[in-house]
């Protein structure tokens, strides 16, 4: 089991410079790992077994097991209630009158492995734009200042270069900011788009499907309809045609054993409450961000946190010259320098920006 996580690993490692935020890295570390450890586990047969296992008299049980892979099994569904073994064989297996009874087909597990992994893709593309448009710019800035010691002849220079850049840049890096507020937009509008993608890969199952597990543990037994087997039924039957000896056709009824549903099950009840939290925090990380960009005290206020060890006034004197980007940066830069050092950046740099003002 190891093994199949052992692959991606690697996208759990700490970036040494931080350029975005603890809600942008869910949608592009947690979530990514987390879908794709699924469809390595999906994909996986050795840890689960066989995808299928069909019964059927008269065919060859490895035909009729890829035939019902490719063209689907079905079950019905108003024969989900029952007690099994006395009513119904298993929720959902059950004879049916055609064009009385509805039949529900189920094609959906020859692709979630794939429609995991895709998922995935769909969640690192904010991730992608933002480290192309970034350019390596926090990195570059940062200069070795990350180090808790560093000798004073090397921070000397690289806090003068820093606070040159900043002086020379002045109110010229909105773009820069605004472009990764881009992508915290895109990463809501995706996580939002996923939800209801996988509702139409369900066929309308997966925007409730979370609610009505936990709904389904408080109903009675005798009444309730298990949603796990209305998505993702464990037995359902499949029909095989063939012709017999006179040239007629010949129809067979067969059960099938779906081992797959029992992780697939699992996994999308994980993932109906993980987006929902995502796309909650998504929204509300949406919602500070317009509060930043729209409320020069609340950049202050969150100036003043970042760099608690610097003298007020400093603080004062380049939130009042800094535009958005240029805050953004600054504060960027703060999540990745030593305290100690990133105090003395500010207070060169706020008697830098004073002198500049100065006849």
């Amino acid at each position: 089991m190891f093994d199949v996580f052992g692959s991606v690993k690697g996208l759990l490692k700490i970036d040494a410079v931080c350029i975005d935020n603890n809600v942008f890295r869910l949608h592009y570390k947690a979530t990514v790992v987390i879908l794709i450890a699924f469809s390595l586990l999906v994909t996986s047969r050795q840890y689960i077994g066989d995808p299928i296992d069909c019964i059927v008299d008269e065919i060859p049980l490895g035909i009729m097991d890829t035939y019902c892979w490719i063209y689907s099994t079905y079950t019905i569904p108003n024969r989900l209630t029952g007690r099994v073994g006395h009513d119904i064989v298993q929720p959902g297996v059950a004879s049916h009158v055609d064009g009385k009874d509805d039949v529900k087909y189920h094609k959906y597990y020859q692709w979630v492995c794939f429609a995991l992994f895709f998922q995935a893709m769909l969640f690192y593309v904010p991730r992608y734009l933002w480290k192309t448009w970034e350019g390596g710019r926090i990195r570059m800035l940062v200069l070795d200042l990350n180090f808790p010691i560093v000798s004073d002849e090397l921070k000397t220079d690289r806090k003068k270069l820093l606070v040159d850049y900043f002086s020379t840049n002045l109110h010229m890096q909105n773009f820069y900011a605004y472009r990764f507020f881009i992508c915290e937009v895109l990463n809501f509008i995706n996580v939002v788009g996923q939800i209801f993608f996988m509702d139409f890969f369900l066929d309308g199952e997966f925007s409730t499907y979370g609610r009505d597990v936990l709904a389904f543990t408080e109903m009675e037994p005798e009444e309730r309809e298990d949603p796990m087997s209305r998505v993702f039924p464990k037995v359902t039957k499949c029909t095989f045609h063939k012709y017999g000896p006179s040239g007629s056709v010949q129809k067979f009824d067969g059960l099938c054993v779906l081992p797959l549903n029992i992780v697939n099950e699992k996994i999308y009840v994980f993932l109906w409450f993980w987006f929902i939290m995502l796309s909650v925090l998504s929204g509300i990380s949406l919602i500070y961000r317009l509060a930043v960009i729209m409320g020069p005290k609340l950049r202050l206020y969150l100036l003043r946190a970042r760099s608690r060890m610097a003298d007020n006034e400093y603080i004062v004197k380049i939130a009042n010259n800094c535009h958005i980007g240029d805050w953004f940066v600054l504060y960027q830069l703060g999540k990745n320098i030593d305290p100690l050092i990133y105090k003395e950046v500010i207070e060169e740099l706020a008697m830098k920006l004073e002198g500049k003002e100065e006849p």
